[in-house]
């Protein structure tokens, strides 16, 4: 197998190892995962033998289905540390995402799992077609968010040169790589559009760049979109996938010679597809919810954690494991908004902590150019709309507007509108979202 250049890629052995190898190594590491997950971390205790099962009734991968589910609520309420399966001072790094209220959901690594983070992404980055020496352009954010940081490391591991750009400033992410002149990007697909709209703008040919690939992920986009990066940029745009509760970034990736979905690197973490409705394991092939268990987390294992994204399991092609088909959609009412995912109940939370709101709202996503944008719609309590001034009016948006950036990270726009404005059902329920964005 070579990459775009020529050279061989070296595959780990177990990238091309048979099912059954891979199966007794899942096996094996799944008993250790479920062992260190009970007997360390009080809340699989107690669900565990709720449901009346033990790490040492697991005989065969199939019966991972009789133990219970995770979901983003059950790391809410162990806020902030206790699902951490070693003492504190173990962890070496901890992350953050937005939660289902204004608390984040927590995540930690040991020094093991940094490791091993590391090496997925590095992986990861292979199989996109990356090589040590390589220059990468990291546009992911850096911070609480698990994607630059866990892009950085991996790319280092690798042995390639990084640039640390972070989110924004358009006009110097151009800049610059006009000036350093990467060969690969790892960036959102939203934002690699608007960075070449930029190219265009400053007079610069998008595919005459140095760019030859992009490491997209942090939000869902389908083959369309990949096709009008493509063919403007004329790099190949792969997709990375991951989610915090999980790992990051690294947790499946695509390989750049097929470019037929991300593969799920099942050596790390055990994936399955259930119905979102009853809970019950579907066979390959099938759309549901896909759930994953960690199989080497140390710091925060997750057993049958649900991710809420609809997908489905896909036979190997590239390498010997699974893929994962593109995100159609997710069981919940979570949207993901220019990267970040966001709840209709933090917004929620933040009207009902401002007195002059009521806590009737819609939430209106649209598409701006190429990029998404969120309006928050807002009636005003009664007792305070009668006599109210446009400068009020205005004072009350820019603080909705304040405490949605500044909790949950998204900009938006408020629109403070009479009582009985947001429009009702027959049953006296308001629509929350109203998401007119085009899927390209």
């Amino acid at each position: 197998m070579l990459n775009p250049t020529g050279t061989p890629a070296r595959l780990e052995p177990i990238e091309t190892a048979s099912r059954d190898e891979l199966a007794a190594l899942q096996l094996e590491r799944l008993r250790t995962s479920l062992k260190r997950a009970y007997e360390n971390v009080p809340h699989y205790r107690r669900s565990f033998d709720a449901a009346g099962v033990h790490p040492d009734a697991l005989k065969e991968l199939s019966d991972l289905a009789h133990f219970p589910l995770l979901t983003k609520s059950d790391l809410r309420d162990n806020y902030p540390f206790g699902l951490f399966a070693v003492p504190r001072e173990q962890v070496l790094r901890i992350h953050a995402s937005s939660g289902t209220t204004g608390k984040p959901t927590v995540v930690g690594y040991t020094a093991a799992d940094l490791d091993v983070w590391a090496g997925l992404v590095a992986r990861s980055i292979r199989a996109a077609g990356g090589r040590a020496g390589d220059m990468i352009h990291i546009a992911y954010g850096y911070g609480l968010f698990t994607g630059g940081l866990g892009a950085h490391y991996g790319a280092e591991r690798l042995g390639c040169t990084v640039i640390p750009m972070s989110g924004g400033q358009t006009e110097k992410q151009v800049q610059l790589i006009a000036d350093f002149k990467p060969s690969i990007i790892m960036v959102t697909p939203s934002y690699m559009l608007v960075l070449l709209e930029e190219m265009v703008r400053q007079g610069l040919d998008p595919r005459a760049s140095s760019l030859r690939i992009g490491i997209f992920g942090a939000e869902p986009w389908t083959n369309a979109m990949r096709s009008e990066i493509e063919q403007a940029s004329g790099m190949d745009a792969v997709d990375i996938y991951g989610l915090s509760e999980v790992m990051g970034p690294g947790v499946a990736s695509e390989c750049v010679e097929t470019k037929d979905g991300p593969v799920i690197w099942e050596d790390h973490f055990y994936p399955e597809i259930i119905d979102p409705d009853t809970g019950r394991v579907l066979p390959d092939g099938a759309e549901g919810e896909l759930v994953f268990t960690s199989l080497t987390k140390e710091a925060l294992p997750v057993i049958r954690y649900r991710t809420r994204d609809l997908t489905r399991l896909l036979p190997p092609t590239a390498r010997s494991m699974r893929r994962m088909d593109k995100i159609t959609g997710r069981s919940d009412d979570m949207l993901i908004i220019r990267g970040v995912n966001l709840f209709p109940t933090q917004v929620e939370d933040l009207i009902l902590r401002t007195p002059r709101l009521a806590p009737h709202y819609q939430l209106i996503v649209t598409r701006e150019g190429l990029l998404d944008a969120l309006e928050i719609v807002v009636e005003v309590r009664p007792e305070a709309w009668s006599g109210l001034a446009e400068s009020e009016r205005v004072a009350l948006a820019r603080e909705l507007q304040h405490h949605v950036k500044s909790y949950i990270g998204v900009s938006a726009t408020v629109t403070p509108v009479a009582p009985g404005g947001i429009e009702r059902t027959a049953v006296g329920k308001a629509r929350r979202v109203l998401d007119r964005r085009t899927r390209r």
